[in-house]
């Protein structure tokens, strides 16, 4: 039996820039927050989902929320996210953590369960199916999962001085370390936009939950990419929006 834990770690938080309150917004008759949570949940090789908010008022409603929903939380600061990461590992004593941002309302179980099953089996600092070099990305933006150890997340917390180094987690890793692998998916589908940063993306997901969500979450990647080659139109609705840099 492995005794250690591994457990989902959840940036979440109101005061996006391009969005604000998008985790909470409605997504057929349940915050994008709720989804996300529930989709995550049908991952089988994860002991423990977390939320790391800020200890901002505004993002109570997000702490009170996941308590709600059967999910742990921890309150941390809201520009030092390498720090709230830290300390919410810390807290709940997870061993491996599981990097998913709360914009991702279509995160696919399976691919979770895939990279950490790679990370376990391996001996790698970090797997991951995003990451900063953007050669190596063959998932859809929005379904980001990046796997490494409490150790590595400590020696990042206690070194990074670099601002965006905190602001995002695992740039000090990637930056540091040579021992990185790139999970990658038999089919290059980095040029799909999944993830949820502004309203042409939450359009996009509305219609995709519009026609896959009936109550359950029983849709993953592969419906996703379906419906999106059977109706190439709706690739238009969000192929403009170009992610944010780090620096």
């Amino acid at each position: 039996m492995n005794s250690k834990k591994t457990a989902v770690i959840i940036q979440a938080r109101m005061g996006s820039t391009r969005l604000p309150g998008k985790v909470m917004k409605d997504l057929n008759g349940k915050p994008v927050l709720w989804h996300v949570i529930e989709r995550v949940k049908q991952a089988k090789n994860i002991d423990q989902i977390i939320i790391a908010t800020t200890t901002h008022k505004r993002d109570k409603i997000i702490y009170d929320k996941a308590m709600e929903w059967g999910v742990k939380a921890y309150k941390g600061s809201e520009e030092d996210v390498l720090a709230r990461y830290y300390e919410t590992a810390n807290k709940y004593e997870i061993d491996t953590v599981v990097r998913i941002t709360s914009d991702c309302p279509l995160i696919d179980p399976y691919v979770i369960d895939e990279i950490v099953e790679y990370y376990n089996k391996n001996n790698y600092t970090l797997v991951t199916n995003a990451g900063s070099d953007l050669n190596n990305r063959t998932y859809p933006r929005g379904l980001d999962t990046e796997v490494f150890s409490f150790e590595v997340l400590e020696k990042a917390y206690n070194t990074a001085e670099e601002k965006y180094q905190r602001e995002h987690v695992t740039p000090y890793i990637y930056e540091n370390y040579t021992n990185i692998f790139y999970y990658k998916n038999n089919n290059d589908l980095s040029n799909y936009r999944l993830t949820l940063d502004t309203k042409e993306d939450f359009e996009l997901i509305k219609v995709l939950y519009d026609k896959l969500y009936q109550e359950k979450h029983d849709f993953y990647l592969n419906e996703i990419i379906e419906v999106l080659n059977k109706n190439k139109e709706l690739l238009k609705i969000n192929q403009k929006i170009k992610q944010k840099e780090l620096k």
